[in-house]
């Protein structure tokens, strides 16, 4: 599952690095999203065809970013802004999506959403671990991959179930219940990346 790594990964990165753990961190989101949208897409649905994958609007907005970043290409303000606007209205939707699935969750979708909120963060933590032991990382490396591995599972995986049909009443309990489990996990991955 996709992690929380843009809308919470992001702030806690500057949080606990200052301005100089954005950039790596916008390094990891940018890797975490072209996996979730390519790999996690194709495990989704594995009829879709390698052109289709490459060609999903976050991957083309990816490849986009990086064309005008490269280029230095001008970028009219009145461009920019219109962007951002469109940006910073798309969290809210996905979470408007989120509670009116939440409608119609039942039970059963409660319990694996709880079981979801705990194993997402601690496999991540494992995991974290585990890499840690085995390459040698810098100190900031180590402590924003304890912190994007304590993230709660992202909205967007909601979004992808939902397109695709896959049980998404399941992955929005998940996410749901993994933001307020977040209360606990995410200092616990605070605490290992600045100690």
């Amino acid at each position: 599952m996709l992690l929380l790594s843009g809308n919470m990964g992001l702030p806690l990165a500057v949080l606990a690095y200052g301005p100089t753990g954005l950039a790596p961190a916008v390094a990891m989101f940018v890797v975490s999203n072209a996996i979730h949208f390519t790999v996690g897409a194709r495990l989704v649905d594995p009829r879709a065809s390698v052109g289709k994958l490459l060609l999903t609007p976050m991957n083309v907005a990816t490849a986009a970013g990086f064309a005008v970043a490269a280029t230095d290409l001008p970028r009219p303000e009145i461009v920019m802004s219109t962007l951002r606007l469109m940006g910073d209205a798309m969290i809210p939707l996905m979470l408007f999506a989120l509670g009116v699935r939440m409608v119609s969750v039942n039970r059963g979708s409660w319990r694996i959403g709880l079981l979801g909120a705990v194993v997402c963060p601690l496999a991540g933590l494992a995991v974290a671990m585990l890499v840690d032991r085995l390459l040698p990382l810098t100190e900031a490396q180590r402590g924003l991959m304890y912190i994007f591995a304590s993230l709660p599972p992202a909205v967007l995986n909601f979004m992808v179930a939902e397109r695709y049909g896959r049980e998404p009443g399941k992955v929005a309990a998940m996410v749901l219940v993994g933001n307020i489990a977040s209360v606990l996990f995410v200092p616990i991955g605070l605490a290992m990346a600045l100690r």
